[in-house]
């Protein structure tokens, strides 16, 4: 199995849901704060590998959710300076397993990547579900 550095956003649901299946799998998860890790654009870049700059972002996040920022508008180097200025505005979460990287958590993907014990079903367990006043997915 597999050690990730899981870049996530402290308290917010879906990253600990996300975690949880990672350890069901049989992974070492190491959490850490992608808030206040000092991102570099080279290496933060590396984790979107060829995903189109619209899936390199959070949007769930306030700029994106209200208007303020539109993804589809925005070249490679824009995205970067953006993300590095107001990490909010990553996708999450970012994981590392040795030198591959991944940028979001579709199950399959992931399963392709490092494998995850099979659950039976196949669930959304990247969207914020909001399910309650308490959920904390970065929406501020």
């Amino acid at each position: 199995m597999a050690t990730v550095h899981f870049y996530e956003k402290p308290g917010c649901a879906s990253n600990t849901r996300q975690k949880k299946l990672l350890e069901a799998a049989g992974h070492r998860v190491v959490a850490l704060d992608i808030l206040t890790e000092p991102w570099q654009e080279e290496r933060l870049r590396s984790f979107f590998g060829e995903l189109p700059v619209r899936d390199w972002f959070n949007y769930s996040a306030p700029p994106i959710k209200y208007g303020e920022i539109d993804p589809d508008r925005l070249s490679e180097q824009q995205a970067l300076a953006l993300m590095l200025e107001n990490p909010l505005l990553i996708r999450r979460p970012l994981m590392q397993a040795g030198d591959s990287v991944m940028a979001g958590f579709d199950q399959q993907a992931v399963d392709n990547w490092i494998g995850l014990q099979e659950t039976g079903t196949r669930q959304d367990i990247e969207s914020c579900p909001r399910l309650s006043a308490s959920t904390n997915c970065g929406h501020d």
